[in-house]
Formats: structure tokens, C-alpha cells, sequence
């Protein structure tokens, strides 16, 4: 039974990878330090999969407390690194801690890496690294333009750290570049669960529908979009999660072509803010309140995949529709206590 770490195990992404590690048989250790997430998040992971991951609460990030763990464990065969701060506007207001953390843990476990070259490492990037890219859908091939966020450049700067330390050290990893994860497990026993006020569009449409955070705010109507609202690729969390899965397996069976592989992973289709919103009016039969607000800091126009890499090389390609991320969203939002 290979073993394989989630860091930020606990969280939207890496609860829902935990959960298809699982499934496959995997021995699964979810490493979260609980900064945005709870760890009763670990109750739905074992009801869905029918057996626990092992958890432990640790900040990465902490060199000391990153070392004094992972020499307690056994040899992991893969690690899959989600733990990061990851809110775009957040990151414009506190760009410090956030390349404190985000680069700190990530170097944290490079050291264990170098060290066990064998182990697969999995990196959870971004499409923010491609900025306004010059042309629709993004292609893995496109320029990096300079970061529009801290956040953004938190993950062009990892992926520059990888590919120098793979090709230093001699270790393999891939970056998994996805755009918006959003939905939750069609058990509606996890899902999003942000600490505070979201971050992020759909738990935030999901908190206003319930009544609990008053009117969306739409930010920018002005864009040279379709409908004066940004543009972006949302992904369902089980789609992505499996994604992860597949990358992993490739390097674990040495079919990677060079240190440091990248791959978008979206659906390939574009929609406006005003679009996720009808559609989630439509799929749960929910009227929604919003109203306009001026422009956010770091965000960009439009971003969409081009996903032919990832069903090429990993004979992966997202499958669930943008009704049904709707719908799976609304299930967990009204599974959950209504304080917000």
C-alpha cells in the first residue's frame, strides 16, 4: 500500500483528494494546521470513503515543526502539496504572510524531497501564473506574465523553486495548474467551508442565497467581456481531485518526461460572473440578490483552459457540468449549520 501525504488535507481541494486516495487504496495522511477549515471536515472525509486518513495538526510552514513531523513518519511514496493561502484579494492586502507561508511550507518539504527523491510530488498551482494571457483558452506553452497578485506570484515563484531543485536534485515533480474549483461532494458530506467571510465567488453565492451574507457583490460590470463581467473556467473539486490522482500515478510509474511537468486543469469553457450566477438560479431554482461593486485588485479579464495536454498525457479530462457544480454547492451550503 503506497502512502502519500495531503498537506492542507483538511481543506476544499485536499478533502476531496483524500477521499479518492482512499478509494484506490491508497494509505492517505492529511497534514492541515486548521487555518482555514475544521477538523470535523475529517468526519465526512471517513464517512464517504469508509475508512480515516491519518491526520495531524501541523504548520508547514514552521521549518521545525515541517522537520520534527515528517521524521516521525514512515517513507511517504507521494506527496500532494495544497497548503497554501490561496484568496487573490487577501493576497493584494497581505502580501507577507502570504509568501511567508505559501513559499515557506513549500520549501519545508522540498527538504524531504531532496532527501527521498523517489517520492512523487504533486504542486497545487494556478492559472493566475499566465496574468492576462494574450491569447483564449491558455495553453500550458503560454507566457508567464508578471504576477497580477501576491498570491499569483506565490505560485509562479514555486514553480521556478521546482524546477530548479528537480533538475538540481534529481527528483520528479509535476504542477497542476487549475483554474476555479468549485462544488462539493455529490454527498454533501464535505465541501467548501471557508472560515469567516468567503473569498471565493460560489460559497459566497451559496451564503447569500441562505440570507446569510445580504447581496453578492459583482465586481467590475465594465470588462470587455460579453457581459461586462469577468470570465473565468470552473472546474468541479471531484474533477480536479481526480486529476491530482492521475498526475501522481504518472510519476509513480516513471512516465514523466521531464523534471518538472506542468498541466492546466479546467473544463476548457468560459463563464461570466453573471452566468455562474444564472446558473446557479437555474439549477436549484434559487433566486439570488447581487449588485455591482468597482473593480477588485489582481483580478483579470479572462482565463479559460486549453485542456488537450491533461487528456492526452493523463488520460484525464473533467466530466461534470456547471449545473451540476451548482447543484452540489447548494446541497453542502444546506447541509451545514445556518451561522455563517
Amino acid at each position: 500500500m503506497k502512502r502519500v501525504l495531503v498537506t492542507g488535507g483538511l481543506g476544499f481541494i485536499g478533502s476531496h483528494t483524500s477521499v479518492e486516495l482512499l478509494a484506490r487504496g491508497y494509505h492517505c495522511t492529511a497534514a492541515d494546521n486548521l487555518a482555514n477549515t475544521r477538523k470535523e471536515v475529517l468526519d465526512g472525509i471517513t464517512a464517504i470513503a469508509g475508512k480515516k486518513p491519518d491526520w495531524v495538526h501541523v504548520d508547514l510552514a514552521d521549518p521545525t515543526a515541517c522537520r520534527a513531523f515528517l521524521a516521525q513518519q514512515p517513507k511517504f511514496d507521494g506527496i500532494i502539496h495544497f497548503a497554501a493561502h490561496k484568496a487573490v484579494g487577501e493576497s493584494v492586502q497581505k502580501p507577507l504572510e502570504y509568501y511567508r507561508n505559501n513559499l515557506g511550507s513549500l520549501l519545508n518539504l522540498l527538504d524531504y524531497v531532496k532527501a527521498n527523491p523517489a517520492c512523487a510530488f504533486i504542486f497545487s498551482s494556478s492559472c493566475t501564473v499566465y496574468g492576462q494571457a494574450d491569447q483564449l483558452p491558455i495553453r500550458e506553452e503560454a507566457e508567464i506574465k508578471p504576477a497580477e497578485s501576491p498570491y499569483g506570484n506565490t505560485k509562479q515563484i514555486g514553480e521556478e523553486i521546482l524546477r530548479d531543485g528537480a533538475k538540481a536534485h534529481g527528483f520528479r515533480a509535476i504542477a497542476l495548474r487549475y483554474f476555479n474549483p468549485i462544488g462539493a461532494h455529490p454527498s454533501a458530506k464535505i465541501g467548501e467551508l471557508p472560515l469567516g467571510v468567503p473569498q471565493n465567488l460560489v460559497p459566497f453565492i451559496t451564503q447569500s442565497a441562505l440570507g446569510l451574507r445580504g447581496a453578492l457583490k459583482v465586481f467590475g460590470r465594465d470588462y470587455p467581456t460579453r457581459d461586462g463581467t469577468c470570465i473565468r473556467d470552473y472546474i468541479h473539486v471531484v474533477d480536479l481531485s481526480q486529476a491530482h490522482i492521475a498526475a501522481m500515478e504518472r510519476l509513480m510509474q516513471g512516465k514523466s518526461q521531464e523534471p518538472l511537468e506542468v498541466f492546466n486543469l479546467g473544463t476548457g469553457t468560459g463563464s461570466t460572473v453573471l452566468e455562474v450566477i444564472h446558473a446557479f438560479e437555474r439549477a436549484t431554482g434559487t433566486k439570488l440578490a447581487y449588485e455591482f461593486a468597482p473593480r477588485r485588485p489582481g483580478d483579470v479579464i479572462a482565463a479559460y483552459a486549453d485542456t488537450e495536454k491533461a487528456a492526452t498525457m493523463l488520460g484525464w479530462k473533467a466530466t461534470r457540468t456547471l449545473d451540476q457544480c451548482m447543484q452540489d454547492a447548494w446541497r453542502w451550503q444546506q447541509s451545514l449549520p445556518t451561522t455563517p
